[in-house]
């Protein structure tokens, strides 16, 4: 199929954000008193926003789930991602390529607050490829595994959500992308995979080395 729009994950996928951003989470959980590993809460809340976990954080913490706690999370978050982001590897090249191959009828649609999203790429130098196309799920009616910020992407692109192509690495995501109509494709550089193949995901890659050819750029 020759896409008319490919849209882009941010976390996991454009940069290597999750361990540093769970890292924080997980120590400040630790703090608030529910004893979960690093690796727990990795697996738990890739792809999930906090606030959508209200109700499971209240019950392991006994206490609230705080505006103030909020923002002492995001306080600490955005210290540790610009001390310590990077890129993914190869997404430079691969997004270089795409970017020329669909005539910048690319964009970034991610789960996170917009700050982060842009501060991200502004970091890691990926600004450049998509800005004014940066959409939110904190910014429509649902967040993913909902569908709406593929739709919102593929829509402010003029594109038809089942000609959009939609990289994900994380079976939320995943799942979001397939509700939208999208082909999605999976990025799942250390496992097999098995987990985004069972949300859906059509095709399944281990290095954004890989993810021009499987557009056809």
């Amino acid at each position: 199929m020759k896409f008319e729009a490919i849209l882009f994950d941010c976390d996991g996928v454009l940069v290597d954000s999750e361990p540093i951003t769970n890292g924080v989470l997980r120590d400040m959980l630790n703090e608030a008193g529910w004893a979960i590993s690093h690796q727990e809460c990795m697996d738990y809340f890739i792809g999930r926003t906090v606030r959508s976990a209200t109700a499971r954080i209240e019950a392991e913490t006994g206490r609230p789930l705080t505006d103030a706690w909020m923002a002492l999370f995001y306080e600490r978050r955005n210290i540790a991602l610009n001390e310590r982001l990077l890129a993914i590897d190869h997404i430079h090249p691969a997004i270089e390529r795409v970017h020329a191959h669909h005539g910048g009828r690319i964009a970034c649609a991610s789960g996170a607050d917009r700050f982060k999203v842009e501060m991200q790429l502004v970091k890691v130098g990926l600004m450049p490829y998509f800005e004014g196309r940066i959409f939110s799920g904190h910014e429509v009616p649902q967040t993913k595994p909902a569908p709406d910020v593929y739709l919102a992407a593929a829509a402010a692109l003029q594109a038809n959500p089942a000609r959009c192509a939609v990289v994900e690495d994380s079976a939320i995501g995943v799942t979001a992308g397939v509700a939208a109509g999208a082909t999605v494709l999976g990025y799942d550089p250390l496992g097999d995979g098995a987990t985004l193949r069972a949300a859906g995901a059509q095709h399944v890659f281990r290095s954004m080395a890989d993810l021009p050819g499987l557009l056809g750029c």
